[in-house]
Order: structure tokens, then C-alpha cells, then sequence
């Protein structure tokens, strides 16, 4: 509550948000060249109105959005580290705004996939998880890369980056459970096998929660990996048989990457001193391709239900 002092109201319309609305929380800086297929994609998946908060961007991005007819904007020149990398200013909207709503919370370059998301819309999935009492919905975080030089081929606005980073790293990813949260802990992709390579624990975790059916009583803890109250962290079945669960296709690996490292570098945001940017800049320096004769090219939804990295569960 401390921290939505912080926010400023530029643009704010969610007096159109009407009950059983799907709504979309983000928070981000400086991804101008990003918002027209992010919002196109998630407008086409079926979300009714987004939530977004600018944190002090210098390229348009703030304006772009405010000019859109079915996004609230806040504005912010808040650390981005002290609101616990953006969680606090999202939870305090997401309490004003979406109770009793199915909320979906992703950065940018976050590309939810669900089993049928091919010819079923997002309705389908929560009118689902509603009839079978089901309040949260995981999907792991898949990172997508090019073949070659992530500074190769550049991206435009409007550009599907999925026609640029389009593989993925089909395996070597490690699973343990939390159990202070009760969620699951995973690692494992580009980023622990090239960056990560010498200190696979620090390898950032892949494991997100990012659709839930919100109540003004609920709270991300880190991120969207975890939430409280624990329950809501259940998502997978402990004895041994599969929830359906889907995927974030994460395309942060284009030409624009490299640039905004260094940013992010220099302004030691993030979490444990920027550790995580660190090591990109270090890596990309020496190599900016993390293919590998291993890494597999996406097709669809169900090539990566058929590699067990998503499930659809008893969904038929």
C-alpha cells in the first residue's frame, strides 16, 4: 500500500472494466518496440483490458500506451528494486482492480501459450478452471533464441519475434519443490547452460504462476514463481499424475538485448546486485549465439506437450 503512493494515473479507464473481464497486468520500462504485437497478441488471445505501469521510460513508451483505448496507465519513478522489482505497485492494482476477475500478469516479452490456444481463447481456459474450482494456473518460462547472433537480425515494432527467436532448449532443466511456498523451483535453458554454466544454482528460476482467478486477499511474493496464500502455489499433482499447465514463451534474447543489459546494468535494479546482467554482459561479449546442435525449433503448443515442458491435464 506504501508503494502505490508511487504511482500517477495517466491514463486510467478501468471504469470499463466490466464483471467476468479478462485482464492483463505488466509493468515495464523502455519496450516501445515491443507494445504493438504484445498488446495485438494478447487482444487476439482474449484479454479485455490491460493494467500497465511505466517505470520512468525515456523511448515513447509511456505516451504509445496512453493513447490506447483499452489500457489503464500508471506512471512511476520508483525504484524498481525497492517495490520488490515491480510486484508491490502490481499487487496493490491488482487488489483495486481485478477481484473476482481472472488476472493474467506478464512482462513484454511474455508469450502465454495453453493447451488448445490454437483454437480455443483464453475464455475457454478459465471458463474451465472456474468449472473445475482450479484458482491458479502455471506455465514455465521457456526462453527463445535465434539461430546465430542475437544481434543478426533486427526486430521492428509490430514484428512477431517468435519469426526471430524461434528455439528453445528442449531439456536440461532441474525441478525441486520450495517448501516454505509449497512451489516448484525450476531451472534449466540458455540461461543456466551459457551463462550459468559455472554457478547452475544462480541460474534464474523458470517456474511462474502467471494466471490466477484474483481476490483482493491475495499477494505475488517474488515475482509471479510464487504467491500467497501457499495454496495457490499447488499447481502440479504430488503424486505423480499431471495438471494442465501451460507456457511462457519468453523472448528477450533479439537484437534490442544487448542495449538494454547495459541499461539495466547501470541502473542496478534487479535482483542481487544485477547479478543476472552481469553475466550477460560478460557472455554476449565473448559470444552473442546460444544455439546449440541441441536446440530444437518451435513448431506449436503440442510439440512442447509431447516434450513434457507443458501438459493439458484431463482438459479435453
Amino acid at each position: 500500500m506504501r508503494k502505490s503512493r508511487e504511482l500517477r494515473a495517466a491514463a486510467d479507464r478501468t471504469d470499463q472494466i466490466r464483471p467476468g473481464d479478462l485482464l492483463l497486468f505488466s509493468t515495464l520500462r523502455n519496450e516501445h518496440v515491443r507494445l504493438p504485437y504484445f498488446l495485438r497478441y494478447y487482444r487476439d488471445l482474449g484479454i479485455n483490458h490491460f493494467l500497465m505501469v511505466d517505470n520512468d521510460s525515456t523511448d515513447g513508451s509511456d505516451a504509445f500506451l496512453a493513447d490506447q483505448p483499452d489500457v489503464s496507465l500508471w506512471r512511476t519513478g520508483g525504484s524498481y528494486k525497492r517495490s520488490r522489482f515491480g510486484v508491490d505497485w502490481l499487487n496493490w492494482l491488482a487488489r483495486k482492480h481485478a477481484h473476482g476477475h481472472w488476472a493474467l500478469t506478464v512482462d513484454p516479452d511474455e508469450f502465454f501459450l495453453f493447451p488448445f490456444c490454437d483454437t480455443r481463447p483464453l475464455r475457454a481456459l478459465t471458463d474451465w478452471l472456474d468449472a473445475s474450482s482450479i484458482r491458479s494456473f502455471s506455465a514455465m518460462l521457456l526462453d527463445m533464441y535465434p539461430k546465430g547472433s542475437i544481434n543478426a537480425q533486427p526486430y521492428l515494432p509490430g514484428d512477431n519475434p517468435l519469426d526471430i527467436a524461434c528455439w528453445f532448449d528442449s531439456g536440461n532443466y532441474a525441478i525441486r519443490r520450495n517448501h516454505r511456498f509449497g512451489n516448484l523451483w525450476i531451472q534449466g535453458g540458455p540461461r543456466r547452460r551459457v551463462f550459468f554454466s559455472d554457478l547452475p544454482e544462480k541460474a534464474p528460476a523458470l517456474n511462474k504462476i502467471p494466471l490466477v482467478k484474483w481476490d483482493r486477499r491475495y499477494t505475488y511474493v517474488s515475482s509471479t514463481h510464487m504467491l500467497l496464500p501457499r495454496g495457490l502455489n499447488l499447481v502440479y499433482d504430488e503424486w505423480g499424475g499431471e495438471k494442465a499447465s501451460g507456457i511462457l514463451l519468453h523472448t528477450k534474447f533479439l537484437d534490442t538485448f544487448t542495449a538494454k543489459a547495459a541499461e539495466e546494468l547501470e541502473r542496478r535494479q534487479h535482483y542481487s546486485g544485477s547479478v543476472e546482467y552481469k553475466a550477460y554482459a560478460r557472455t554476449l561479449e565473448e559470444n552473442p549465439d546460444l544455439w546449440c546442435k541441441w536446440s530444437e525449433k518451435y513448431i506449436n503448443w503440442r510439440q512442447l506437450e509431447i516434450l513434457g515442458l507443458m501438459s493439458k491435464g484431463n482438459w479435453a
